[in-house]
């Protein structure tokens, strides 16, 4: 399980919107970037109808904007966008860690050091298969939240901050292979203290923001070149 916001397409809309969404979540279509619907109709060999629908969708999610006269472009986040996305994450995350304690037995323990396993050998793959287990860890203790409202918003956060945490993990000597932090999420919810355990997952979602703002105001990404904002650099992992 990972955060998605879609089934496998049924209809040709949703096959565009399911093909845009993974460009723009992959980096290949970049914030700022236009967006024609001629070349990605012809590309995925369809009408340009669909496509349209398609923008249409992506923009009412806040992903595109739809521009009079100047067509569709993808939708940027500034840096303090960004470090607000991961102050919300943080905050939902901690409910949804503190729910799904209710339903942690022997079977969910086990599935979690899964998740950790899966973890440590995506870090030695790179960047996109390690953020993939990662999300995937993340995706499953949100999941055992039951609270599909709060889980559609976690999602959407994720989806949002993706393509800048794609490039900066590119960047980096390895995504810190980050299982000390999970490891200690795990043993909170080992615990059964669902307190601590909303804590140190509140904690470890918002190590990740100060790094990933500074790396994003000195590699000149679309992102930081609108932020004012100031945050300082924290020490180290990925969430």
């Amino acid at each position: 399980m990972a955060f998605t916001r879609a089934p496998a397409p049924g209809t040709a809309p949703d096959e565009a919107y399911l093909a845009i969404l993974a460009g723009i979540r992959s980096g290949r279509y970049e914030p700022g970037e236009r967006l024609i619907p001629e070349a990605i109709a012809q590309e995925l060999a369809m009408s340009r109808m669909p496509v349209r629908e398609a923008f249409q969708r992506l923009a009412n999610e806040g992903l595109v904007i739809i521009r009079p006269n100047r067509g569709c472009v993808v939708a940027g986040l500034t840096v303090d966008e960004i470090f607000e996305a991961f102050e919300i994450r943080s905050v939902l995350e901690g409910l949804a860690v503190r729910l799904a304690m209710a339903r942690v037995d022997a079977a969910v323990l086990a599935e979690l050091d899964d998740h950790l396993s899966r973890m440590q050998r995506a870090g030695e793959a790179g960047g996109d298969a390690w953020l993939a287990a990662h999300q995937a860890f993340h995706a499953y203790i949100c999941g055992l939240s039951r609270r599909p409202k709060l889980i559609a918003q976690i999602a959407a956060l994720h989806i949002a901050v993706e393509p800048y945490m794609r490039v900066w993990l590119h960047h980096v000597a390895r995504p810190s292979t980050a299982t000390q932090a999970q490891n200690e999420i795990v043993a909170a919810i080992r615990s059964g203290d669902a307190a601590r355990a909303e804590t140190v997952m509140r904690e470890h979602v918002m190590r990740t923001a100060p790094k990933l703002a500074a790396f994003l105001r000195s590699s000149g990404y679309p992102a930081a070149r609108r932020s004012a904002q100031s945050v300082q650099p924290a020490a180290s992992e990925s969430t």
